[in-house]
């Protein structure tokens, strides 16, 4: 296939991930621009077989020295595995997967980099530098990602505390970029093999330490947040190994990748009233919320008494949170919304940009129940009319409607825009129990005289509440 060919292939897979990446921009047609990316993706793996001479090439007699051969196992492994895994993950454990995702695309960019290096250990200075970048990125994308993977799934339940940490990782840091330096500019000095390759270990090594010190010690509360960071990291580690191996179509998609996740990042800090620089080297979860005083008891309601409310209620507005998720309530939820509506009642879902654990997760929750994404609203959308709604529903959702983020300045979420559930006639709480949330700071709305308590399964409750919806 000739260059005019190959060039042009290469601008139609383009084209696809940046309308891809457009149209995963909206909820409604997010499913589409996952097909256009996905084909884009396909185009590219085809254009980049046909252009590149595969070691063994077809050539060869021997069929374990074909390069091809492994190219294709690999291409059926990952299809089976990727299919069975994302029909089998529950919309709870979505989180964790896009982690791993963010962590498996951070490791493929580091293997390619190095791969590269062992067929040409040394190349100009600028081709250096991004074989060195991709690695660097790369490691702390992939053991970054596992961290953020472990915190998620509750292996590590507990904040890490390194002493002096920003200093261990400053140091940690300057070690790495020693590496690659040393790497990049070993052409020029004597016993240039050995001090690239001695170079290259090192950044390897120090940057998947790396990876691990800076997020172990985050918060679970910034998890969202950090997931977003990591994908970023992976799309800029993707667009140095296209650099590095001279692909334009991995540079595309990688600039892509980094920059979509970046904007998300810097969106998800200023809906948490943060900077990204705090979200590195500070903690939310650093210190929790400890009452004062006399501490009052929430108060709880049963269904029927609540049932008695939300019939009455002309104007709700629902606040799901990570426990929605957990209890795969989002259907009774619909369900519940239906009844509402038939009832003459206005429904609306307050989404706050980091509810849950993952960049739209509650969209997306809400998406798969079939609620109307006109529906769908920001809290910027409905705080301002929520003085008027008669009743606010917050399922499993803590920290994105804590009023001290608004009135108390010794609280570690102080500053954070929230939903101000607070100021509902009514408000109804649906928890499991009497805990904190995942930063484990205390709530005092959970006490506010306006506010009723409904223990148990979120899916449970709101499934006795749709049933009495029925009976009537």
């Amino acid at each position: 296939m000739n260059t005019t060919v190959i060039t042009i292939l290469y601008m139609v897979a383009c084209i696809f991930f940046i309308r891809g990446i457009k149209l995963l921009g909206k909820t409604d047609t997010a499913r589409k621009g996952n097909l256009y990316s996905s084909i884009g993706m396909l185009l590219a793996v085809i254009t980049v077989l046909t252009e590149k001479e595969v070691v063994g090439s077809w050539n060869t007699t021997n069929i374990l020295a074909n390069g091809y051969l492994y190219i294709a196992v690999a291409l059926v492994l990952g299809t089976l595995i990727g299919t069975i895994w994302a029909k089998k993950v529950q919309m709870t454990g979505m989180p964790e997967l896009v982690a791993l995702f963010n962590g498996f695309g951070g490791l493929s960019s580091l293997l390619v980099a190095l791969a590269q290096y062992i067929i040409h250990p040394k190349g100009d200075y600028f081709t250096s530098a991004s074989l060195g970048l991709t690695i660097a990125i790369g490691a702390i994308a992939f053991t970054g990602s596992i961290v953020a993977w472990g915190k998620l799934s509750g292996i590590f339940r507990k904040n890490i505390a390194i002493p002096g940490k920003n200093a261990v990782n400053g140091l940690f840091c300057l070690i790495g970029l020693a590496g690659i330096a040393l790497y990049t500019v070993s052409g020029d000095i004597n016993c240039e093999a050995d001090l690239a390759l001695y170079g290259i270990i090192a950044a390897t090594a120090i940057f998947l330490i790396l990876g691990i010190t800076m997020v172990i010690g985050i918060g679970g509360g910034d998890m969202p947040v950090i997931i977003s960071f990591l994908n970023a990291l992976s799309g800029l580690a993707a667009a140095f190994a296209g650099f590095a191996i001279n692909n334009t179509v991995l540079v595309v998609s990688g600039c892509l990748v980094g920059a979509s996740g970046l904007i998300l990042t810097l969106i998800m800090c200023k809906a948490m009233n943060r900077t990204l620089f705090h979200l590195l080297f500070k903690s939310l979860s650093a210190g929790h919320k400890k009452s004062g005083g006399v501490a009052k008891e929430p108060k709880a309601v049963s269904i029927e008494d609540a049932y008695l409310i939300l019939e009455a209620a002309k104007n709700v507005v629902i606040v799901p949170g990570y426990g929605m998720a957990v209890a795969q309530a989002q259907h009774a939820v619909k369900e519940l919304c239906d009844k509402l509506e038939a009832n003459g009642a206005e429904v609306n879902f307050a989404i706050h940009p980091v509810a849950g654990r993952m960049p739209g997760h509650m969209n997306v929750l809400l998406a798969e129940a079939n609620v109307p994404y006109e529906q769908l609203k920001t809290s910027d959308e409905l705080n301002p009319q929520m003085s008027n709604t008669d009743v606010a529903i917050v399922i499993g959702a803590n920290d994105v409607v804590n009023p001290d983020a608004m009135n108390d300045e010794s609280s570690p979420l102080y500053g954070m825009p929230i939903v101000n559930a607070f100021e509902a006639k009514t408000v109804f709480v649906l928890k499991r129990g009497k805990g904190t949330g995942f930063s484990g700071v205390e709530n005092p709305l959970f006490t506010n005289d306006n506010t009723l308590m409904l223990y148990g399964d979120a899916k449970a409750t709101v499934s006795a509440l749709v049933s009495e919806f029925s009976e009537e």
